[in-house]
Parts: C-alpha cells; sequence; structure tokens
C-alpha cells in the first residue's frame, strides 16, 4: 500500500513537472480597442491555457504611465508616445518603446437631441465650433445648412468630452487641430486637453453613458461604443467634400492611403486622410512594447502573440467594428518583432 502511494505521488510529480508553467503578461492602457483585445486575450488563453493576459481599460495616458514606470509589461495608446515621452522612458528604463499598430478604428461624433432620430452631417466647422464653444445652439446655420430637411431645435448644446487623459482625445483632438486652425492655436493636440467647453466622461463607456442621459449633448466615442449602446452617431465631411459614415470600409480606405508611407517605428497618424471615400477621424491603436524584456518566458509569449494577433487574430476585427490592418503594414511589423531582445 505505501509503495503504491509513493508511486502514485512521483507520478503526479513527474506529471506536473511536465506542466507548462503558468505566465502572466500585465498590460493597461486604450480603453478605444477595449473590445477587441478581451476577444483576443480570451481567444488566445483557450489557445495556450498557460498564458493568461490581465488588461486594465485605463486610457492611454495610463498605459503610457505605466509601461513608463515599469509597472506593467505592455502599455496600449491611440496616440503615438511623442518623442518627450520616449526620452523619459529611455532615461527611465535604460531601454526603447516599440509601437505596434493592432487594429483601426473610429471615433464618431454621437448625439441625442430630442425629437431627432436620423443620421446627422458635421462639418469639420461644425465639430470645431462647437467644442471651442463658439457654436452653442442647435440650431446654427452651420448645422442645418448640412442637415438640410431636419427640424434642428433651439436647444443649448451639452458638450461631453473624456475626463482623463485619453487616446480617444488624442485622436479627435489631432483632427480638429488639422480642420481648424483655431483650434490648433488654441487648444492643440493631446490626450489630455485644456477644454474650452463641456462635461467629462470617464472612458468611452463614461461619455456614452453622458450623452445618452444628457438631452442635447454631443460627445465622441469609439465606432463600437456607438454601436453597442445603440447610439446615433453622425457622418463627417471629409477633405474631399463628402459626408461618410464611419464603418469598415471607410475606415479601411483611410489606412489605405497611409500604409504606403507608414514609418519604420509605425508612429503615424492618418486623420483627415485624402479620398473621396474615407472616414477623416480615422486611427490605427497601438501596443507598446519594451525593445528588451529580461524574463524569457514573457518575451516568447509576447512575440508568439505578436505574430498570432498580425496573423490569426487578424479575422476576428471585423465583427467588433474594427478594420483589419493593411497587409504592407502587417508585412512590416513582422520584421519589427525582430527588434524585441
Amino acid at each position: 500500500m505505501t509503495r503504491n502511494i509513493i508511486r502514485a505521488t512521483m507520478a503526479v510529480a513527474l506529471l506536473a513537472g511536465c506542466a507548462p508553467a503558468q505566465i502572466l503578461i500585465n498590460g493597461a492602457g486604450a480603453s478605444f480597442p477595449y473590445a477587441m483585445y478581451s476577444k483576443w486575450f480570451d481567444s488566445y488563453h483557450k489557445k495556450f491555457n498557460n498564458l493568461q493576459f490581465n488588461y486594465q481599460s485605463i486610457g492611454s495616458s495610463g498605459g503610457i504611465k505605466q509601461i513608463t514606470e515599469g509597472t506593467v509589461d505592455f502599455g496600449a495608446s491611440d496616440g503615438p508616445m511623442t518623442d518627450d515621452q520616449l526620452k523619459q522612458y529611455r532615461d527611465k528604463r535604460g531601454n526603447n518603446i516599440l509601437h505596434f499598430p493592432t487594429v483601426l478604428g473610429a471615433v464618431v461624433p454621437t448625439y441625442n437631441v430630442p425629437g431627432v432620430s436620423g443620421q446627422l452631417n458635421f462639418t469639420p466647422e461644425a465639430l470645431a465650433g462647437i467644442f471651442l464653444g463658439k457654436i452653442t445652439k442647435w440650431n446654427d446655420p452651420e448645422l442645418t445648412k448640412a442637415n438640410p430637411g431636419v427640424n434642428l431645435p433651439g436647444n443649448n448644446i451639452v458638450v461631453v468630452h473624456r475626463a482623463e487623459g485619453s487616446g480617444t482625445s488624442y485622436v479627435w483632438t489631432d483632427y480638429l487641430s488639422k480642420v481648424s486652425p483655431e483650434w490648433k492655436t488654441k487648444v492643440g493636440t493631446a490626450a489630455s486637453p485644456n477644454w474650452p467647453v463641456g462635461l467629462g466622461g470617464k472612458g468611452n463607456e463614461g461619455v456614452a453613458g453622458q450623452v445618452k442621459q444628457v438631452p442635447n449633448a454631443l460627445g465622441y466615442v469609439e465606432l463600437i461604443y456607438a454601436v453597442q449602446n445603440k447610439m446615433a452617431y453622425g457622418k463627417v465631411k471629409n477633405s474631399g467634400g463628402a459626408f461618410v459614415q464611419a464603418d469598415l470600409a471607410s475606415v479601411t480606405a483611410a489606412a489605405a492611403r497611409a500604409s504606403k508611407e507608414i514609418p519604420d517605428d509605425f508612429r503615424v497618424s492618418i486623420t483627415n486622410a485624402a479620398g473621396p471615400d474615407v472616414y477623416p477621424i480615422s486611427s490605427f491603436t497601438w501596443l507598446l512594447i519594451p525593445d528588451k524584456i529580461a524574463d524569457q518566458q514573457k518575451k516568447k509569449a509576447i512575440v508568439d502573440f505578436l505574430k498570432w494577433m498580425l496573423m490569426d487574430g487578424q479575422s476576428q476585427t471585423e465583427a467588433l467594428d474594427f478594420a483589419k490592418l493593411p497587409k504592407p503594414v502587417v508585412d512590416k511589423e513582422m520584421k519589427a518583432i525582430a527588434k524585441i531582445q
């Protein structure tokens, strides 16, 4: 009996020794791609059940802060890190951060106007004017001329923006800076700008909640939040003069324009891209990966995940209203993975 117990104990120990080590990868950052990342991390965990991703959707500024402080294995941001942020990371960590585009998405103007159920059109001048606090009424001429036949009320517009540092805000303000010289001068492109007007909501979900609850509100959210929450969102007039709805085709068109000129570090803006079919408030979103990872198990896990994400993972994007990466970008990223040491 005792020998049998010993043999059984030894067998369990041998099996335990053969089992793959459990690996936990911690990340934090952008809420813009949160739905996509949740899907990917769950799918990858089912494929490799010893590997678990813990991702906190705290906004792009939070992701950059945490990767810089070394409290997470990777960050995530909808706006690329600036030269100053990269220098701060190098000064603190002694190595560099690599940017890996993951998917493409869109930021849309979403609204709650009592009595208006149809899809509204927004000109660049209207969006900049509203967020500068210069256009204050729903029946302002800049809005009515873009929406003939729509009975827009004379109610005050309630502006809603992100409360925390956000990559979604970075994309939104990057677009406004390109279409409005006044916005560029007075506010500029930033993840956490000094907003001239408006109420703050935390995360895409917070802004969506405020817009849904507050009559006459106008805010901006990632496309999937508008779709999932059945919120009205508008078409935006692009640089070619067409009012374009954000969808897979119009976001992919924006990326296709930029993919031929994407820089080696992948830090590029595609807002207000040229083309008749382009949705103008489109963007890549990035994973921020250190180029040196001391833990070899984590390094292998992250490298393998990146390769899977760029190949198999792209097939899951369109079901969640994200656009696939263009093939030239994928090819370039596959080569860039070799920089992770």
